[in-house]
């Protein structure tokens, strides 16, 4: 049978980077000041664009911080990936005008674009990608979702300029959708500047500041291989506060909010001379997250009563306005192996009470601590989840973090018990799959389930996947309260903002105004 060539593949959106929202869930992602028109050689005005978000990078490289706030603003940005996932989920040429599969599903071929070059004029050729694709492997740092994915690498090789031939140990569905993400950001081999601090990608943008604290700046790449940036300047500022984020739309000073982080404040844009509000989809699956090195939540009692002392319609309802969809594993509804398995263990705070007598727990027994990184909808649930936890006689104390230190002491030093955070990535039930992760979730019987899933082919691999989704569920591996939902308020002048969220990208090359 002859490999197949491959320039596009059906729908199949959703990967931690947290999140994210964490992060692009936790970040509210906003485009402003752009009303103005496009740069005049002759007057020098810049046309600009303002992006307000809830989480600040605490660094701008994406291979050893897990936030997934440097994706958001730099994917497809200042980093471009081989191929991209657009708006509907699928996978597109980028770097790669195609790509072509052998029939064991083993080695993938890409042909590159031989415009394509990075910003320092150095161009992105097949050594280029084997370059990229052996830093990853020979790292021993980068983070552990990065590392998981590139260890199903074998080897990179480059026939020629216009080639990459890169071979895995195993068939994996999830494998080009990893590499349209973090994993497949391809960053400039001559440069030897660090990446905390300075970008050398292909894209539309390059980084001009980051302001800690405050604001990130991107400029526009002048010697852009492809279609030119629309904006000179884009500036990712940060807000703490979601009703100062509302507060600077509605006086002008922002013209996006990306994904609405006050979900309350819906009928304040309500003006449709001023404002657009789109009502899309995302991949943030907001997971009440347990740490199963935690003795009590290793037993499968405790954790189906602490899932049936929380009622999650309500939460949604008390803390999002009733915005978002009910989920019961790690799928998301824009996943083709999505059903709604939020029944699996409904609310029922006598029956947990009672799971957790049996258990040898009364009340006042089991103490925990929750967690949670300040980001609106992780503080407000917790709060809700407390109080239900209390009405079963489970005692819980809330921390709350600043982002930074939630990556350093929860997600990776796993000092918690409980945790509420947001994941956004594509497709990411496999992240139960890895007993390294931050859960701490070693069930072999999944990881099985979810490798011959993985292998399955496109075709194949739907049924698996639902199956090893409900297996998830019925072991209570986590708490999933809800999936959020993609919430974005532009000013009339902005156009081209995806009304889905289908990656980790808050995608700037296709916004333009007017």
């Amino acid at each position: 049978m002859d490999s197949v060539a491959v320039t596009s593949t059906p729908r199949g959106s959703g990967v931690f980077r947290i999140v994210a929202v964490l992060v692009s869930m936790a970040m509210a992602v906003v485009a402003a000041g752009c009303t103005s028109s496009p740069t005049n050689s002759a007057s020098g005005q810049k046309h600009t664009l303002v992006v307000g978000a809830t989480v600040e990078p605490p660094s701008m490289d994406p291979f050893h911080n897990s936030a997934a706030a440097i994706p958001q603003a730099l994917l497809y940005n200042v980093y471009e990936t081989l191929l991209k996932v657009d708006s509907e989920g699928a996978l597109r040429p980028l770097l790669a005008q195609a790509w072509e599969i052998s029939p064991d599903q083993l080695t993938y071929t890409f042909h590159l674009n031989p415009a394509a070059k990075f910003a320092s004029g150095a161009a992105v050729d097949g050594e280029a990608v084997v370059a990229n694709v052996n830093r990853l492997k020979n790292d021993p740092t980068i983070t552990e979702t990065l590392r998981a994915q590139i260890d199903l690498v074998v080897s990179a090789e480059a026939p020629d300029a216009g080639k990459a031939v890169i071979t895995l140990s195993r068939p994996s569905v999830m494998w080009l959708y990893e590499m349209a993400s973090t994993l497949g950001m391809m960053v400039d081999p001559t440069s030897t500047a660090a990446l905390a601090t300075t970008t050398a990608g292909s894209g539309p943008y390059q980084l001009k500041q980051q302001n800690k604290g405050t604001s990130v700046v991107l400029e526009k790449n002048p010697s852009y291989w492809g279609t030119p940036a629309r904006f000179d300047e884009v500036t990712f500022r940060y807000f703490t506060d979601p009703n100062a984020m509302n507060a600077s739309m509605l006086s002008g000073d922002l013209d996006v909010i990306s994904n609405l982080q006050a979900p309350d404040a819906l009928s304040q844009f309500s003006d449709t001379s001023r404002f657009t509000t789109i009502s899309g989809t995302s991949n943030g699956e907001v997971v009440l997250g347990l740490n199963h090195d935690n003795p009590d939540l290793a037993k499968l009692e405790v954790r189906k009563a602490l899932t049936m002392a929380i009622d999650r319609k309500a939460l949604i309802d008390t803390i999002w306005n009733g915005q978002g969809t009910l989920i019961g594993s790690m799928v998301a509804p824009t996943d083709p192996w999505y059903e709604d398995l939020s029944g699996t263990y409904p609310y029922n705070p006598d029956q947990a009470k009672a799971l957790l007598e049996q258990a040898g727990y009364p009340a006042g027994k089991l103490k925990l601590r929750l967690r949670v990184p300040v980001i609106p909808y992780a503080t407000k649930s917790a709060q809700f989840v407390a109080s239900q936890l209390r009405e079963v006689g489970v005692e819980t104390t809330i921390e709350e973090l600043d982002f930074s230190r939630w990556l350093s002491e929860v997600f990776t030093n796993g000092d918690y018990d409980m945790t509420i955070v947001a994941h956004v990535e594509a497709r990411d039930l496999g992240k139960f799959a890895n007993p390294k992760y931050y859960w701490h979730y070693d069930n072999p019987q999944f990881q099985q389930l979810y490798e011959q899933a993985d292998a399955a082919g496109e075709a194949g691999a739907v049924p698996l996947m639902k199956q090893a989704a409900r297996l998830l569920a019925t072991d209570a591996a986590a708490i999933w309260l809800f999936s959020l939902p993609n919430l974005v308020i532009t000013k009339s002048t902005i156009t081209g903002v995806a009304p889905n969220e289908t990656s980790l990208s808050f995608d700037l090359t296709t916004l333009a105004g007017r």
